[in-house]
């Protein structure tokens, strides 16, 4: 039997990659949340440093566009007391053709401990993580249509901080699944952590056909999706990502899955709102409800910077 080791764990089962929440662990992720939970207290010290990555190198590597989880790894970085080095990639090396391996082995031998990469090639961060030394971290912070880990996992912080146990909670993610490497890191994590009703709730043309295998209910209108839900994840409108036939029209989704006031009295009456941002306010979500008492759009982001601490901190502790 061929044994396919998991490319994110070393031979003791530990994590030394980020790359995807598929194939991690219950108690895996529950330490990354239990850890984060540490962190989240930081934010409310005068002195927000903690000295877990002094002396270590983080290299954030966007080869794709974000403001926000860029952003929130330097924090994190930074509140690990690493040297934070964030390198616009579109306007370097890259651009001229420089080859991904080549990027990394010439940033490799400027001493790097962690690479923070973004990517719009599905695979890329793997690809990486394949051929750094065996000190090197990768951590994914997107790449293509695949997976968004640190989002997943920060994802999940909320839920669990807001809401508590997974086991007896439903909760729907709406919109362009199909698109959406969010939705994919939400649905591994939720299913591992023992979550019973994971409800996938949008058009069928924004909805992939392969999601009943992972365990999912596919939901095609939006009162089925998210009557009785716990937490409403509601997923941003890629257009840069679409084909025109795919979608007539933003007006269009509005008018059937647009999260209003009025739609989200079907959830539960406790029911939370996220959003992984940045947010099409009035498309699929309205102001009303993104600023109204049940949206935790804005604790996310604070706790985003805790997971991602976590992250790095517990891969940096970890040999290959």
């Amino acid at each position: 039997m061929i044994h396919h080791k998991n490319p994110q764990l070393n031979k003791n089962g530990e994590l030394i990659h980020l790359l995807s929440t598929e194939g991690l662990s219950q108690d895996i992720l529950t330490h990354i949340l239990d850890t984060a939970a540490n962190f989240v207290s930081v934010s409310d010290r005068e002195v927000k440093k903690v000295p877990l990555l002094r002396g270590k190198s983080v290299f954030n590597l966007f080869f794709e566009n974000s403001t926000r989880t860029r952003t929130t790894f330097d924090i994190a970085a930074t509140r690990l007391s690493a040297d934070v080095y964030t390198l616009d990639i579109a306007r370097s090396s890259a651009s001229k053709g420089e080859s991904l391996l080549d990027t990394i082995a010439n940033l490799s031998a400027m001493a790097a401990d962690i690479f923070v990469v973004r990517h719009s090639e599905s695979g890329a961060p793997y690809l990486i993580a394949q051929h750094v030394a065996p000190h090197v971290h990768v951590v994914n912070a997107g790449d293509g249509r695949h997976a968004h880990p640190t989002q997943g996992l920060l994802d999940m912080y909320t839920i669990r901080h807001f809401k508590g146990d997974f086991r007896n909670l439903t909760v729907a993610i709406v919109g362009d699944v199909l698109h959406s490497r969010v939705a994919r890191s939400d649905i591994h994590a939720l299913t591992t952590l023992g979550c019973p009703e994971v409800r996938v709730v949008g058009p069928r043309t924004l909805v992939p056909s392969d999601l009943s295998q992972m365990g999912v209910r596919v939901c095609h209108t939006l009162e089925e999706g998210i009557r009785g839900a716990d937490v409403v994840i509601t997923l941003r409108l890629q257009n840069e990502r679409m084909s025109g036939a795919l979608l007539p029209s933003s007006q269009e989704y509005a008018k059937s899955f647009g999260l209003t006031p009025e739609r989200l009295a079907w959830a539960k009456p406790d029911a939370i709102v996220m959003h992984p941002g940045p947010v099409n306010r009035g498309v699929e979500i309205a102001s009303s409800v993104v600023d109204g008492k049940q949206s935790v759009v804005l604790p996310q982001v604070t706790f985003g910077i805790a997971v991602r601490m976590a992250v790095m901190s517990i891969v940096a502790g970890n040999e290959a």
